[in-house]
């Protein structure tokens, strides 16, 4: 085999380990080998491995036996030992090379399985079974398939936006809400009604992209609760990354379990079928791009969700905000804490105020999450500035923070009338070395303790007053 160069460079943040590349590593053994059995899955998950780790495996792939460690060791440089060592050790946890401290080599059903998936052959319908052609309906489009995904996505993220604040949109499906629950995305509030969460806001500043993933990782957390086979839905989600956007594709060899799936895919806008009972159905853009760097919609750029490449926010030093869109979901989150006062056809015109900002605190979200979206929005011509957002407006809404939570009440007891400060200090003393006294003020011999430091302290009390007498 000849030398190889690795390029051992430090990972930019794009290519550090994918979240589902994380779940996969808590997974045992035996899941994974199953997984493994299909080529897609192969594909796939060496689609979300970062270069180096893509290069190892390629160097691995067309060997029939195993390469010594140190052969492997000495093509790497001194700077790059700590990448290569973290690469080989992210394998090691994927189960795409075995733990061994001596030799290197692919697993046997990684190894068999993606070179099928490379070079083709095989006839087990892991990429999906092409639909035979219906001259009565024609497949889907893609332009309507990328509307169709944009709508169903963005219904999710405007109910989110839009819940606790009077509006009413379109209210997805219930096993939509119920993730975004369980996710704790959302929460019930007071009146039982489901509220935007501090996490849902951070959910709202991510790429589309994230976003998606950390549903369907709450998706398959879900899996064997309902007692869904998780090799088998995982199996198919990475299945969807590989097929055809256009194209149509048969039902009749999914399992029973995948079946299922398609309901819940629908959902979120994953998958388009003519009817629910149908045999074919047709991927969307959201699909097919879940292992890979493409974006998910072909509208994102125009959705201002998690984009920085095309903002719109103007903030000015006297804290009045212009946003320069029509998109009813942006304005919908800024409505969460930003007074709005005048609407164009392509302006908003509103204010960070005291009472925009406390609203949006008593919901959950926090001063640096306000910052960040404003700063990752921020209009072009706002980029110029250093810094790049007003220092004082940035000061002012961290005041806000601070200024909800400069009170804080705890339960417990107030210790006082000792007999001496003798006494005083001694008892003070040792509520000190439990580290539950909350409060103490010397001038007036009292103190105040936890309430799990109670039963303690009065024990102690009592055996002093006992020994005293």
């Amino acid at each position: 085999m000849p030398a190889v160069e690795f390029n051992t460079e430090h990972p930019t943040a794009e290519e550090h380990s994918h979240i589902l590349l994380m779940f996969l590593q808590s997974q045992s053994q035996n899941a994974l080998n199953r997984l493994y059995q299909m080529p897609s899955a192969c594909l796939s998950v060496f689609r979300l491995l970062n270069p180096l780790e893509r290069q190892l495996v390629m160097n691995l792939l067309w060997l029939e036996s195993a390469i010594p460690v140190s052969t492997m060791s000495a093509w790497v440089t001194r700077e790059g030992k700590k990448a290569y060592n973290e690469s080989v050790s992210t394998l090691g946890r994927l189960h795409i090379i075995p733990s061994s401290q001596v030799k290197l080599i692919l697993s046997a059903m990684f190894k068999t399985s993606l070179r099928q998936a490379i070079t083709g052959g095989g006839s087990s319908g892991s990429f999906g079974v092409p639909a035979e052609p219906n001259d009565q309906e024609l497949p889907p489009s893609i332009e309507s398939l990328d509307s169709y995904a944009l709508e169903r996505w963005e219904t999710i993220l405007h109910y989110m936006v839009s819940s606790g604040t009077g509006q009413h949109p379109t209210q997805p499906s219930r096993e939509v809400l119920f993730l975004l629950r369980r996710s704790g995305l959302m929460a019930n509030a007071h009146g039982g009604a489901l509220q935007i969460t501090s996490s849902g806001f951070q959910f709202l500043l991510n790429s589309p992209h994230a976003q998606l993933w950390e549903l369907l990782l709450q998706y398959l957390h879900l899996a064997e609760e309902r007692q869904m086979d998780l090799v088998e839905v995982l199996g198919f989600l990475l299945m969807l990354s590989t097929m055809e956007l256009g194209r149509e594709y048969s039902t009749e060899q999914l399992s029973a379990t995948q079946v299922a799936m398609l309901t819940d895919l629908r959902n979120y806008g994953l998958i388009w079928q003519p009817n629910p009972s149908s045999r074919r159905f047709s991927p969307s853009r959201l699909a097919t791009t879940l292992t890979s760097h493409s974006p998910p919609l072909p509208s994102s750029h125009n959705s201002g969700l998690g984009t920085q490449s095309e903002g719109f926010i103007v903030l000015e030093t006297n804290y009045r905000l212009y946003a320069y869109t029509d998109n009813p979901l942006q304005i919908a989150i800024l409505n969460l804490f930003v007074t709005l006062k005048s609407r164009f056809p392509n302006l908003v015109i509103g204010a960070i105020t005291r009472e925009s900002v406390k609203k949006a605190l008593a919901n959950g979200i926090t001063a640096d999450q306000i910052i960040s979206y404003l700063t990752a929005h921020a209009h072009p011509q706002m980029r110029k500035n250093r810094p790049l957002l007003p220092v004082t407006v940035q000061d002012q809404i961290r005041l806000w923070e601070l200024e909800k939570n400069r009170l804080k009440s705890e339960e417990g007891y107030l210790y006082t009338a000792f007999a001496s400060q003798a006494d005083y200090e001694y008892v003070l003393n040792y509520a000190k070395q439990l580290d539950v006294v909350l409060w103490e003020n010397p001038s007036k011999r009292c103190f105040f303790g936890s309430l799990d430091g109670h039963a303690n302290i009065r024990g102690f009390i009592e055996r002093r007053t006992a020994g005293n007498a």
